[in-house]
């Protein structure tokens, strides 16, 4: 079984700046891609950032584009993602995803609340 650990989530203003942490219980190289995905109070989970663990493919929802960005140290099993300009509109529960050729695993996520 793969635990997958947010962290990093908070209340912040406008503008500001958060880095989300994911702790990966195992090697992230036994996943074949890892990704952010979030989800608003009456909304469908949406896909945020997605990043081969070879480092080499990274993909952005449009609505994120130049913001954020998606990062894994596989030294110490860890994705990263880091959200600046926050809007208000990215207020939502943050999880993270790995997925092997046969699993999907999820962690159970941390709240990012952007409001002055």
């Amino acid at each position: 079984q793969v635990h997958l650990v947010e962290s990093g989530g908070g209340l912040v203003q406008p503008g500001g700046s958060l880095r989300l942490s994911c702790a990966v219980s195992r090697s992230i190289f036994s996943m074949y891609v890892m990704g952010w995905y979030r989800q608003a109070p009456g909304m469908q989970r949406e896909l945020v950032a997605t990043i081969t663990t070879a480092g080499t493919t990274l993909k952005y929802a449009d609505s994120v584009k130049g913001r954020f960005t998606i990062s894994a140290d596989s030294a110490k099993n860890t994705v990263y993602l880091q959200m600046n300009s926050l809007k208000p509109e990215d207020t939502a529960v943050y999880y993270c995803n790995g997925k092997t050729f046969r699993e999907d695993y999820w962690g159970q996520g941390t709240q990012v609340t952007v409001s002055s």
